[in-house]
């Protein structure tokens, strides 16, 4: 497909060079969250701060679109798919979810045959394509994780804030559009898998790392967020009581899983391939202009199997966070890509690497801290990650997980908007949280902790505890309470297991 080129700056790409960014100024934005922060350690109480301060400069009343907030560049005055897709959660934690689904909105509203059902890849305050990425639906910029990214935060949105909309127009022909005609429209090859050929150009790139347009036909990425799309999609069927549909989309999901940790699995260099190239052959690297290929995103979405390669990833990936702390405050570029990192230990259970990675982002002299994604995903690691709160999909329910190490002793987050409610949870340790249902109605909390514990002990009772196998292979014992709209919960481990937790590091 011939087209004008667009002139797109180096600095927007995925993991792109450095260049100075202007930041919103803290001071001169009036939007405020009631959501706080306090804890033993002084390190994240003082990234908390500023994250929740330069988070919320960013947020914007201007132009015609209603409330929302800057998801690109600063300076741009948009907001881009991967970045809102990324942002979301740390939006929610901070009160700012209304604007989320106005912006996700717009991406739906605009999926479309003509552009071959994208939408439109970044978004300006008056609801119309970027300039600099749009020219016509004919000629655009577009990277093809996008799509499944967007629907994956919408479910994700929906867990959060329980709002209807989410399950509802334009979002559901949304979704129906990038699970089939999205995925056929360009699949090339008719292996099920979207793919980048040449005369795309700028349209259609098969991954996020952009300056690799025309290496890469399919990449790992864009699998593994075709896979997280498929699984999200079944779960928003079931929710829709369409329970064939569901079942259908599960099905495509384990085996799109199944493919990736078959066929993409390098035995020799014991870590799955990058990608598909132009000649159609596995490449276990392909660098982007950091000189280093991706390996952060099939783990952000969940695709590695459980297991020996699962570990194999994760521990190139604490290898690859011990050499960038050499370098913290002279890396160029990268901060996208970083971003993802503790988002992705605290899921998979390295808190120790998690902390590195969030303490990082922290740093007052890393390179590009300006970029909005920065600091709402500061937040968004602190309330799902070190926190672990995290809603369920059963009904009015939330569930903690403690990820504190040795160098925190005890965290508390005020005032978290989950769903009809508004709650405060404290930990001390990985050893005792505290719940507390500031607003809304009676609330199903699984309290975990990490160990293998017969009983807890709630509020000075034994309370039977059930287990199971969190990611990375960790050890969950929880109970489930009902927590009264005003009441305070507090759970602990017994001793019996208490020591078993604090050494987790």
């Amino acid at each position: 497909m011939a087209s004008a080129a667009i002139a797109v700056p180096a600095s927007r790409a995925f993991g792109a060079p450095y260049h100075r960014l202007r930041g919103a100024d803290p001071s001169s934005n009036p939007t405020h969250s009631a959501l706080e922060f306090d804890s033993s350690d002084a390190t994240l109480v003082a990234g908390f701060r500023w994250a929740k301060a330069q988070a919320l400069a960013y947020a914007r009343e201007d132009g015609s679109i209603g409330p929302w907030y800057e998801a690109a560049l600063p300076g741009r005055n948009a907001f881009c798919m991967r970045d809102v897709s990324h942002m979301s959660t740390g939006a929610q934690f901070l009160g700012l979810g209304p604007r989320t689904l106005n912006m996700l909105r717009r991406f739906a509203a605009n999926i479309s045959a003509s552009k071959r059902w994208c939408t439109w890849w970044e978004i300006t305050r008056d609801g119309q394509p970027a300039p600099v990425d749009y020219v016509s639906d004919t000629n655009f910029w577009y990277d093809l994780p996008a799509n499944f990214d967007v629907l994956d935060a919408c479910y994700r949105q929906w867990l959060w804030t329980r709002n209807s909309a989410y399950l509802d127009e334009p979002f559901l022909n949304f979704y129906r559009r990038t699970v089939s005609d999205y995925v056929r429209t360009w699949d090339s090859d008719d292996n099920g898998l979207p793919a980048h050929q040449r005369a795309d150009g700028h349209m259609g790139i098969g991954t996020y790392d952009e300056d690799l347009q025309n290496q890469i036909q399919t990449g790992g990425d864009l699998v593994a967020a075709q896979y997280a799309a498929y699984r999200d999609f079944a779960a928003i069927q079931q929710a829709c009581a369409k329970p064939e549909i569901a079942a259908e989309y599960e099905r495509r999901a384990e085996n799109l899983r199944a493919l990736y940790n078959e066929k993409w699995w390098d035995n020799s260099r014991h870590l799955y391939f990058a990608a598909i190239g132009e000649d159609r052959h596995f490449h276990p690297e392909i660098q982007n202009s950091t000189g280093r290929s991706t390996l952060e995103l099939p783990l952000y979405y969940g695709i590695p199997e459980p297991g020996p390669k699962t570990d194999a990833v994760l521990n190139a990936l604490e290898d690859r966070l011990k050499l960038d702390q050499d370098a913290i405050h002279g890396v160029v570029g990268g901060v996208e890509g970083r971003s993802y990192l503790p988002d992705i230990f605290y899921q998979y259970g390295r808190i120790s690497a998690g902390y590195t990675a969030l303490a990082a982002m922290m740093d007052p002299n890393l390179k590009r801290r300006e970029y909005p994604e920065v600091s709402f995903t500061v937040i968004g690691n602190l309330g799902a990650g070190l926190m672990g709160i995290w809603p369920l999909a059963q009904g009015q329910a939330v569930e903690t997980f403690p990820q504190l190490t040795g160098k925190t002793v005890w965290a508390a987050l005020h005032h978290v908007p989950a769903g009809g409610n508004i709650i405060s949870v404290r930990h001390h340790g990985q050893t005792e949280t505290a719940l507390s249902n500031e607003s809304g109605p009676t609330l199903t909390w699984h309290a975990g902790f990490p160990g293998n514990s017969a009983s807890l002990i709630s509020d000075g009772q034994l309370a039977r505890a059930q287990t199971r196998t969190r990611a990375g292979g960790i050890t969950e014992s929880f109970c489930v309470l009902e927590v009264a709209p005003g009441q305070t919960q507090v759970v602990r481990l017994s001793s019996a297991v208490r020591t078993h937790a604090q050494n987790r590091h």
